[in-house]
């Protein structure tokens, strides 16, 4: 198949990400080798209806009740892929509108629905699921389509998380850093840490936005901590803050990644809404500084992206609780709202090339791998 950036020739890719949640979908296009960010052009969010996040959770709570026993609940997530193809198709439109007369490249990268994800153990491999129609969505966006990047990386053992290092690392190298680290406060808070020689450290953290987004929305006051309004008026359990960093996960060495749900709301049960905010809140910043201590060598700086960094408490945290200055998205330079799109549009780029998406040293996988499927 004649892909388009089989010849090495920067092209305009697309990329899509629909976060754990469950907002909006995200779309961006970057011009790009595969290799290099040479240029950034639009960017595109479809926000989700009621009724479009709703589909979306009933999909992840009938994932989560499956847990790959028995029978899969294909109809809560039919409803969840035909969710996904309206959306990006309708962002990707957004992106067409946003480059006027221009056309957006011929290749898109779509990361779809990350429903369930089991991290490998000890003689059992991991497990992951993504929904998404690539059929559909290749048929509606009318360009070649990279998607699927995660399911080779868990079938040789690896974590299939994260994948956007391949993409942070590619930042890190354009701003001419030397050992810094790109930390995306998504669902799940993850970290990739480029050394001085250049060589990725990444794995997932810990929490970042999703028990406190559960825990606010549990007691009816929207779907996450606006301004970080309820954490700023609570106090901290510190007690219940050392038996959760007591947690098996942080003697784990990295690589290693989470389910959205392995931390969740209920570590703050029986607290007031506002101490359980601001002791949720804390124990992610804490879980962030205990992954930072594992890396090799203390990054000179962390720069954080990813919807977690609008809250002005988790960023407080942050620079309480790590050794290094902490930047935001912005700060740096960079577009916080869709550097996880621009990851996906760098992955295809690099999926239709066959290099390389993921490393020993980002999801644990034997030696380094290609993935991604490719359609169109």
């Amino acid at each position: 198949m004649n892909h388009p950036i089989h010849d090495q020739t920067p092209q305009w890719v697309a990329g899509f990400m629909s976060g754990t949640s469950l907002d909006a979908t995200d779309a961006a296009l970057i011009l790009t080798d595969g290799e290099r960010v040479l240029e950034f052009g639009p960017v595109a969010e479809r926000k989700y209806t009621a009724r479009e996040r709703q589909a979306l959770q009933e999909a992840t709570d009938a994932a989560r009740a499956w847990n790959w026993l028995g029978t899969a609940p294909e109809e809560a997530f039919e409803g969840a892929r035909k969710v996904i193809t309206e959306t990006h198709a309708e962002a990707f439109e957004m992106l067409r509108d946003g480059l006027g007369s221009g056309i957006p490249g011929s290749l898109a990268g779509v990361h779809g629905q990350t429903v369930l994800h089991r991290r490998p153990r000890p003689g059992q491999i991991g497990a992951t699921l993504q929904l998404i129609d690539a059929a559909a969505l290749q048929k509606a966006l009318g360009v070649t389509l990279a998607y699927d990047f995660r399911t080779a990386d868990v079938a040789a053992g690896g974590q299939g998380a994260p994948l956007a290092p391949a993409y942070h690392g590619a930042l890190l190298e354009r701003a001419g850093d030397g050992a810094s680290a790109v930390l995306n406060l998504g669902g799940v808070a993850n970290i990739t840490a480029r050394m001085a020689d250049g060589t990725l450290f990444a794995f997932d953290t810990g929490p970042a936005n999703g028990p406190i987004d559960e825990w606010v929305e549990g007691h009816g006051k929207g779907t996450h901590d606006l301004g970080g309004a309820y954490a700023a008026a609570g106090r901290v359990h510190e007690g219940l803050l050392v038996q959760l960093m007591d947690h098996d996960w942080f003697q784990e060495l990295p690589p290693k990644s989470l389910d959205r749900y392995d931390f969740n709301a209920s570590m703050a049960r029986g607290l007031s809404l506002e101490d359980g905010a601001a002791t949720l809140t804390v124990f992610s910043a804490r879980a962030v500084a205990a992954g930072v201590a594992q890396l090799p060598d203390m990054p000179e700086r962390v720069i954080a992206c990813g919807g977690g960094r609008h809250n002005p408490a988790l960023m407080a945290a942050l620079a309480a609780a790590l050794p290094c200055p902490v930047l935001s998205a912005e700060e740096a330079g960079w577009r916080g709202d869709s550097i996880e799109a621009e990851a996906f549009a760098f992955l295809a780029a690099r999926t239709v090339r066959g290099l390389p998406i993921s490393w020993p040293t980002t999801t644990g996988v034997p030696a380094a791998m290609t993935g991604g499927r490719v359609l169109g």
